[in-house]
């Protein structure tokens, strides 16, 4: 957010004085992955003109949706529902299965793949492990679009998905020597940690992917939550109730000590009635969740309370995952980027 002259930016206060103390967490919202998804879409009706399809929704945030679908996008659930009219259909962020791209190449479609460069990662490293002759475990939730596609990067009966610890107690693999295991990007770290753990416990020779598949937005978001939940009497994410890296971040503020926290779509959704006057309420966002949702959070609490405000960093964030090459050369505007950077 643009800060106003007379906010205080200082570091977390144990005890916050008189108003209400927000401390907003950084970093927070948009990822590289997001933004280079909205920005392809933004680009591809730019080019080809109206309408843009896209398989899915891009992200899991409806502001972003609905904001392009009033630029011209249609937004469908599978290939079938797209008529034979020339125009490109985009893949979503989280990814597809390889069936997808292959009906479309049988169909001389024109596809854009979204898919974030850090989701590709784990579909390369499930890939690796079964070259290798392992079996793959996928860490993930059931049904999540990602985890989908994760799992139709490889053959049926390639990959077992893995939820729990419990899920870890009742896997009986064909050979425990020869398992590889990956992550879906947007998990929770502790969690995760926990049910790796038992899976090694149980299979020592367990190989782990090459590099961390949980993603470096995810983990971020995470760690600044935890740095701001001591002492918070309330802790609002801002994201979509579809959004798995924002439900996580609910559950990281409860577990690392704020006294309540929610899920909220954006300031409609504030729970006033459980802010005290003189509380604390802390702030962050999904990495689906643009910036402008946060600063209407936070212009309806101000609206409500004297309040002062307290930046909450543990990193910095400089990634970029550039667009595809047929659409580099396409000019946008200076809205068209405040959409795609979270700020419209």
């Amino acid at each position: 957010m643009t800060l106003a002259p007379s906010d205080t930016i200082v570091p977390p206060s144990a005890s916050p004085s008189a108003g209400l103390t927000i401390r907003l967490c950084e970093p927070r919202g948009f990822c590289a992955g997001v933004e280079r998804a909205i920005q392809i879409v933004v680009l591809a009706l730019k080019k080809h003109g109206a309408p843009v399809y896209v398989r899915h929704e891009i992200v899991h945030n409806r502001y972003v949706v609905d904001g392009l679908r009033d630029m011209g996008a249609i937004f469908v659930k599978e290939l079938d529902e797209i008529p034979d009219d020339g125009q490109p259909v985009v893949f979503s962020a989280h990814g597809v299965p390889k069936s997808v791209p292959a009906k479309a190449e049988a169909r001389d479609m024109l596809y854009l793949d979204a898919t974030c460069p850090l989701v590709s990662k784990v579909h390369k490293q499930a890939l690796r492990h079964m070259r290798h002759g392992r079996h793959v475990i996928l860490v993930g939730h059931k049904g999540h679009p990602e985890v989908v596609g994760t799992m139709g990067q490889l053959p049926e009966g390639a990959v077992t998905l893995i939820e729990s610890e419990e899920d870890v107690a009742a896997f009986t693999p064909d050979d425990p020597a020869a398992l590889g295991f990956v992550t879906q990007t947007t998990l929770s770290v502790d969690d995760t940690a926990g049910v790796i753990g038992a899976l090694e416990a149980k299979f020592p020779e367990l190989q782990a992917p090459a590099s961390e598949s949980i993603c470096y937005a995810t983990t971020n978001r995470q760690e600044a939550v935890k740095a701001a939940s001591p002492g918070t009497d309330l802790f609002l994410i801002v994201g979509a109730p579809n959004s798995s890296n924002s439900k996580r971040l609910v559950e990281v503020a409860l577990k690392a000590g704020a006294r309540q926290a929610v899920l909220v779509e954006g300031a409609g959704e504030i729970p006033f009635d459980a802010i005290p006057a003189d509380g604390c309420v802390a702030i962050s966002a999904g990495a689906s969740a643009p910036e402008v949702l946060v600063n209407g959070v936070i212009d309806a609490l101000r609206s409500r309370f004297e309040a002062k405000l307290e930046l909450v960093q543990t990193a910095e964030e400089n990634e970029l995952f550039p667009v595809m090459r047929s659409l580099r050369e396409t000019p946008l505007t200076k809205a068209d980027m405040a959409f795609v950077n979270g700020a419209a």
